[in-house]
């Protein structure tokens, strides 16, 4: 009997919580029931759109009430706290600088967090390509280059005209041509050059790209005026074919620089245009000494230019564009006057940030001939290196890092003098250009 009774209930349908799971499915199915839910969702919306503003609201009124609360103590101890860690950050960030010789916050930024922000980092350069069918490649892959200038650039028509003559060969580039040429603009020509013919003509001649157009256009500036001093000067540079007739026409140009200096100093306040003009007239002067200076150089006359770039450097020292002091090591290094020479370098010389390849490679030259009479490779494998060699090591790799192609040339006094300095630099250079992370100098 209770068997049957179980199997007849079980036969009747599901049990009564299904049934009522299936009606209201049913029901909710219906089109007023979802009529009914769409308005529910459209109210919830609605009434979340509207209480947003509100808490905002309530949210400002209550950040304005904590703030109008604070004392002037909150904010002293606030402005105490963010010096200390800021000065913390600086003394962290200067003793990381000193020590690694780059910035901490840079290093990070471009290491780590331009990668994130898409940044692409440029790719090391590839080694010497020597084939030329790796050219294009290696040209590619080569990152970009800085420009520098060269306080130590030779004469146009006295020493590179004559190299051409020699060789065949075109020692300068238009690339070469161009950066004198933006130079030469921005040092000798000014806003005011539209009211003196004579400047007028050297305006558009230092803009020419023929060497004889521009010499003929010198020629018609010093007709209009028999004191241009820039037209002096770009016949020095171009027109004279030896140092001696360069150096004449630099004489010429340095009377009548001079003239014209005195001229605008006494009405440079006048307006900004003649302020403007006494800059150029400065530079202009600034200049013609300095290239009087390494014409008596070149002439053997050393000790005079010596004496001439340091009255140049104590009259003008604000006007370091031109940097005299790199003429000066030359003439120094020149009268083996290496106590001069170091003065000079701790001046003008920054260990972490190297200013140019002149200083970097003086540097580097004095710490290894302090080093190279008692220095023995054999010696050195066994007992390692000393800290004087070790400083005279990075010096050289600091020079090399920052232009390895100066190794290059040949440099008797280095050879005779200093054949350490050579043997490291040879090793350095094979280092940096190969990219290897670890100095071997055996």
């Amino acid at each position: 009997m209770a068997e049957g009774s179980g199997s007849g209930g079980s036969g009747r349908g599901p049990p009564s919580a299904l049934r009522r799971w299936e009606q209201l499915r049913r029901r909710a199915a219906t089109p007023w029931a979802r009529g009914l839910l769409a308005v529910a969702a459209g109210l919830g919306l609605l009434y979340a759109v509207l209480r947003v503003p509100v808490r905002l609201r309530d949210g400002l009124a209550a950040a304005t009430v904590f703030l109008s609360t604070l004392t002037p103590k909150f904010y002293f101890a606030l402005t105490v706290t963010s010096s200390f860690i800021s000065g913390l950050i600086f003394v962290f960030e200067w003793w990381h600088f000193r020590k690694y010789g780059t910035s901490f916050i840079e290093q990070v930024s471009v290491s780590h967090l331009r990668p994130l922000i898409g940044g692409a980092e440029s790719s090391p350069p590839a080694p010497a390509a020597f084939s030329a069918g790796d050219n294009e490649s290696s040209r590619q892959s080569m990152p970009e280059c800085k420009v520098w200038r060269n306080p130590l650039n030779l004469f146009r028509g006295a020493e590179y005209s004559r190299y051409m003559w020699v060789t065949g060969k075109e020692p300068l580039t238009y690339y070469d041509m161009n950066l004198s040429a933006q130079d030469h603009q921005t040092f000798f020509t000014c806003d005011t050059d539209a009211l003196r013919p004579s400047d007028t003509v050297m305006q558009k001649a230092w803009r020419e790209r023929n060497p004889q157009a521009r010499i003929k256009a010198a020629h018609q500036a010093l007709e209009l005026n028999n004191d241009c001093a820039t037209a002096y000067v770009l016949l020095a540079e171009e027109e004279a074919t030896t140092i001696v007739d360069a150096e004449k026409y630099f004489k010429q140009a340095l009377k009548a620089g001079e003239m014209i200096y005195r001229k605008s100093q006494n009405c440079h306040s006048q307006s900004p245009q003649h302020e403007a003009q006494l800059r150029r007239d400065t530079n202009v002067l600034v200049y013609v000494k300095r290239r009087l200076a390494m014409c008596a150089r070149k002439l053997g006359r050393i000790r005079e230019a010596v004496k001439m770039m340091r009255d140049l450097m104590k009259e003008f020292p604000l006007l370091s564009m031109l940097n005299i002091h790199e003429n000066l090591l030359e003439a120094l290094l020149e009268l083996q006057a290496y106590a001069d020479v170091q003065a000079v370098l701790a001046k003008y010389d920054d260990i972490s940030l190297p200013k140019s390849a002149a200083i970097c490679y003086t540097a580097a030259l004095l710490k290894a001939r302090a080093v190279s009479e008692r220095f023995s490779p054999e010696t050195a494998s066994k007992r390692g290196l000393s800290t004087a060699e070790i400083s005279a090591v990075e010096a050289i790799h600091r020079a090399v890092e920052f232009n390895p192609h100066v190794p290059k040339t040949k440099n008797e006094y280095v050879k005779q003098e200093v054949p350490v300095f050579t043997h490291l630099m040879k090793v350095i250079v094979r280092n940096v250009l190969h990219k290897e992370n670890k100095i071997s100098i055996y």
